[in-house]
């Protein structure tokens, strides 16, 4: 039984045959472009549960390429390439990107990534907002806004709520400043970034998560943060 079927959208055939032998050998069935075009096509005909895109494509932009299958897929989307820069890092994800991996890469960074992002998708496919969660021992009610570490209460502003639940509900995915402080203080806020690292900071103290080692909520400099995902139960 197939683990999957991803599309690899990358322009280097020595790349797509590497994704390829790595990917079936841990059950997946692989389905590939390498141009711009015909991955948004592909996307569409193929119907993949993951999309691994490179941004330097031959006729198309990649971030162009994620515009379009977001016009009408939430497929995740993993992005592989060269180029490293935060800016283009954070374009990506607000184009609607799940996750940045930059070349060169290891495979087995890539694979935990990939595992991830499906479950995360799985998840979702549940239910759009689940009245539970947990990490760990960390235990959030959706219904109640209520929070538990290791049994005991944690007392959250409404605003540190709503960051709380926000990063939680998208666990394993990298959201953007923009992204955050867009969804819990509307787009008007959009640029407050100090804003936000305040109120990651309170919620970490109540959390007690060391950011030098979070359990939780991980810092990807210069463009967001990722909910760990790997202590979900």
């Amino acid at each position: 039984m197939s683990a999957g079927r991803i599309l690899i959208v990358d322009d280097e055939p020595q790349i797509r045959r590497f994704l390829r032998i790595a990917l079936e050998a841990h059950g997946f069935e692989v389905v590939e472009a390498a141009r711009g075009e015909d991955g948004v096509a592909k996307s569409a005909t193929e119907q993949p549960d993951l999309v691994i895109l490179d941004l330097g494509l031959p006729d198309i932009d990649g971030k162009e390429v994620v515009r379009r299958i977001r016009e009408w897929s939430r497929v995740p989307i993993l992005i592989l390439s060269v180029r490293q820069a935060e800016s283009e890092k954070v374009a990506a994800l607000d184009a609607g990107a799940n996750d940045y991996v930059a070349k060169p890469f290891g495979i087995a960074e890539l694979l935990a990534r990939v595992r991830v992002l499906l479950r995360a998708r799985q998840d979702a496919g549940r239910s759009a907002e689940p009245a539970h969660l947990a990490f760990g021992d960390l235990h959030l009610n959706l219904a109640s806004h209520e929070v538990a570490l290791a049994g005991e209460p944690v007392r959250l502003t409404r605003k540190e709520f709503d960051l709380l639940r926000f990063l939680a509900v998208n666990a394993g995915r990298i959201v953007t400043h923009r992204q955050i402080l867009s969804e819990v203080w509307g787009p008007a806020h959009g640029e407050d970034v100090q804003y936000l690292r305040v109120f990651i900071g309170r919620i970490r103290a109540k959390l007690r998560d060391d950011p030098a080692q979070p359990r939780f909520i991980l810092n990807e400099p210069g463009v967001g943060y990722r909910f760990l995902q790997d202590q979900a139960t």
